[in-house]
């Protein structure tokens, strides 16, 4: 019996929904999701498993145009993912319509000539009346392509992709280990986690000036234990008190609710333990960004 495995991008503008998709496709989290835009910095992988087939997933940042030296090397993580992919899902946010940015991005797409899904994202805010002008216009971009509504947050039609990806996969070997999720490490998730938190909770601009470095991570099977101790950079030094909250609040809340999280993924007790340090212009910083893997 043939198999099939191969590597599927998940591409599109910031906030159009990509990683809760690809925590929908895969069927755990790997992904911080959160409301604001460029949520997603690295390149995420994520594997899922069906009977006769492995998809590895890559979830990307936002395609934008980038004004940072961290924006321009999410950028650039994004758009090396889409020329690795066997196959690329393009997700829109349809409730926003189809946009001038959405355009440019799927005429770069339809010169890549891959095997492409559309994601119509976001069903649960848009009539699916509203859903035919956009169809017909990325008719005429990606001609050819299956363009498929869904709702990656309530799980309409996520089944549907999944299946229309296999179908475009290559015939190849797994190349994970059947019960592997992801190819992240446990250090990664934890700190993914707590970074999630910061962009649910803290306001404007704050957690996009924040990072999140794992400095110790310590099983203890013997009592179905795992300690974590984390530090939240900031680049202001005013924005050390916001995050850490009058009294210690915002950062109490921050912890707790990651905690429940890493609790939740790797089904032990957790001791979460945060620090905050101010390190002004860690996100120009080009060897500071290698050493948080952008």
């Amino acid at each position: 019996m043939e198999h099939r495995a191969g590597y599927v991008a998940i591409v599109g503008r910031p906030n159009v929904g990509k990683s809760t998709l690809l925590n929908a496709l895969v069927g755990a989290k790997v992904a911080a999701v959160s409301k604001k835009p460029q949520t997603t910095r690295n390149r995420i992988v994520g594997v899922r498993n069906v009977p006769g087939a492995q998809l590895v997933f890559f979830d990307t940042p936002g395609i934008h145009s980038p004004r940072s030296l961290i924006n321009r090397r999410m950028v650039e993580v994004a758009r090396e993912t889409l020329s690795e992919a066997d196959v690329i899902v393009l997700v829109l946010d349809a409730s926003a319509g189809l946009t001038a940015q959405d355009e440019e991005l799927a005429a770069s797409v339809a010169a890549l000539d891959r095997a492409t899904v559309v994601a119509l994202n976001k069903l649960d805010r848009v009539r699916p009346s509203k859903l035919l002008p956009m169809m017909d216009a990325l008719g005429r971009l990606l001609p050819g392509r299956d363009f498929m509504p869904i709702s990656a947050l309530r799980g309409d039609g996520v089944d549907a992709v999944l299946e229309k990806l296999v179908a475009a996969l290559p015939e190849n070997p797994a190349f994970y280990p059947e019960d592997q999720y992801t190819a992240e490490s446990e250090r990664f998730l934890v700190q993914e986690m707590v970074r999630e938190q910061l962009f649910q909770q803290m306001d404007e601009e704050v957690p996009y000036g924040t990072a999140v470095v794992v400095e110790e991570f310590l099983e203890k099977p013997e009592k179905n234990v795992l300690v974590v101790k984390a530090t939240i950079l900031v680049d202001r030094p005013n924005h050390k008190g916001i995050v850490i909250g009058s009294g210690g609040q915002s950062l109490r809340e921050v912890g707790r609710k990651a905690r429940l999280e890493i609790e939740k993924l790797f089904g032990v007790k957790v001791f979460l333990e945060l620090f905050v340090r101010v390190e002004p212009g860690w996100a120009g910083d080009s060897r500071r960004l290698k050493e948080l893997g952008l």
